[in-house]
C-alpha cells in the first residue's frame, strides 16, 4: 500500500497555465495531498492569499499544521459551494482557479475507503465521510431501473442492464470484492482486460453516484466563471470522459449547454479565451506517474 497521498499530473504546466499574479487571490477547489496548493503559494507574495477545499477532513488534517500568515485558508467543503464560501470570506472576485479532479492516491490505496477492487474492504467510496449514501447503500438499495441508470450514464456501460441483474442476484454485497464475485464471478485480481474494464467502469459509476460528481462540478463552475475577474484564469484537469466534455463545453460557452451564443454581426459571445484545449501528460510523466495517462489539461483566460 503506497504511502504517498496523491502526485499531482502535470503540476508545472497547470502552474504556468494559471498565469499567478503574486498579489492574487487564488483557489485551488481541490487540496488533496497539497502538491499543486503547494505550487501556488510558492508563486504568490505575502500579500496574495490561497483558498484551498476539499471535502475529506483527512486531507485538511494533513495539511492544517502547515496553513500560516493567513496566506492560505483550507476550507472543509464541496467545491460545489464556492460561491457561498467567498462570499463568507468577503472575496467577490478571483484571479485564478485550479481544479485537479482526479481521485487521490490516498483514496484508491486505502481498502476501508472502498474505491477499488484492488484490495478487500467496505464498499463505501465516500469522498466526505460525513455523508450518509454510500456505494454499498446503491448496490443494495437501488432497483434493477435505477441501477441501470447509474451504470449506463456514470459507467457508459451498453450492457447496464444484465450488470444491474448480477448485483441484484448476488444481493447483499457489502464488500468490493463482493462486488467484484457479483460482477465478474471470481474475487481474482488475475482477469482479462475487457473483465478489468468493465469493473473498473462500474466502480467509476458508483463514485460518481455517491459523490454526485457531475452535479457538484456543474455548480462549481458556474461559480468560478462569476468569480473570475477579467484576465482571470481556470485551470482544470480531468480524468474521464464524462467530465472532461462537461468542463470543454463550459469553456468553449460559458454554459453548460455547450450552446454558442452569437451577436447580431455572428461574433461569437464567450466569457473565455481558450489556452489549453485539452493538453495530456509526456511520456515521461507517465512513465514516472502512469495515472498521468489519462489526465487532461484544460485552461482558459476570462476576457
Amino acid at each position: 500500500m503506497s504511502n504517498v497521498y496523491h502526485i499531482p499530473a502535470m503540476l508545472q504546466e497547470t502552474i504556468d497555465g494559471l498565469c499567478i499574479r503574486p498579489n492574487g487571490i487564488y483557489v485551488d477547489v481541490t487540496l488533496g495531498g497539497g502538491g499543486h496548493s503547494r505550487a501556488i503559494l510558492n508563486e504568490l507574495d505575502r500579500n496574495g492569499i490561497l483558498y484551498s477545499f476539499d471535502q475529506d477532513e483527512e486531507a485538511i488534517l494533513v495539511e492544517s499544521g502547515e496553513s500560516s500568515e493567513g496566506r492560505w485558508r483550507l476550507v472543509h467543503s464541496n467545491f460545489r459551494y464556492l460561491g457561498n464560501w467567498m462570499d463568507y470570506y468577503r472575496v467577490e472576485a478571483i484571479d485564478g482557479l485550479l481544479a485537479d479532479l482526479g481521485v487521490s492516491f490516498h483514496h484508491f490505496d486505502e481498502a476501508e475507503r472502498g474505491f477499488s477492487f484492488r484490495f478487500d474492504g467496505p464498499l463505501d467510496m465516500r469522498m466526505n465521510q460525513q455523508s450518509s449514501l454510500t456505494a454499498a447503500d446503491i448496490v443494495n438499495n437501488y432497483s434493477e431501473e435505477e441501477l441501470s441508470r447509474v451504470l449506463y450514464l456514470y459507467g457508459e456501460l451498453k450492457n447496464a442492464k444484465l450488470l444491474a441483474r448480477k448485483i441484484l442476484s448476488a444481493r447483499p454485497i457489502i464488500t468490493t470484492w463482493g462486488l467484484m464475485q457479483a460482477i465478474t464471478g471470481s474475487t481474482s485480481l488475475e482477469m482479462d482486460i475487457h473483465k478489468k474494464k468493465e469493473l473498473t467502469c462500474v466502480f467509476q459509476a458508483l463514485r460518481i453516484e455517491v459523490n454526485d460528481e457531475l452535479g457538484a462540478l456543474q455548480e462549481m463552475l458556474i461559480s468560478a466563471k462569476d468569480l473570475l475577474r477579467p484576465g482571470g484564469r481556470i485551470a482544470i484537469l480531468t480524468y474521464h470522459s464524462l467530465e472532461d466534455r462537461i468542463v470543454k463545453n463550459f469553456l468553449r460557452s460559458g454554459n453548460l449547454e455547450g450552446t454558442i451564443e452569437k451577436d447580431f454581426y455572428g461574433n461569437i459571445l464567450a466569457p473565455f479565451r481558450l489556452i489549453e484545449k485539452g493538453r495530456t501528460a509526456s511520456d515521461e510523466e507517465i512513465a514516472r506517474n502512469p495515472r498521468a495517462r489519462s489526465a487532461k489539461l484544460r485552461v482558459a483566460e476570462k476576457i
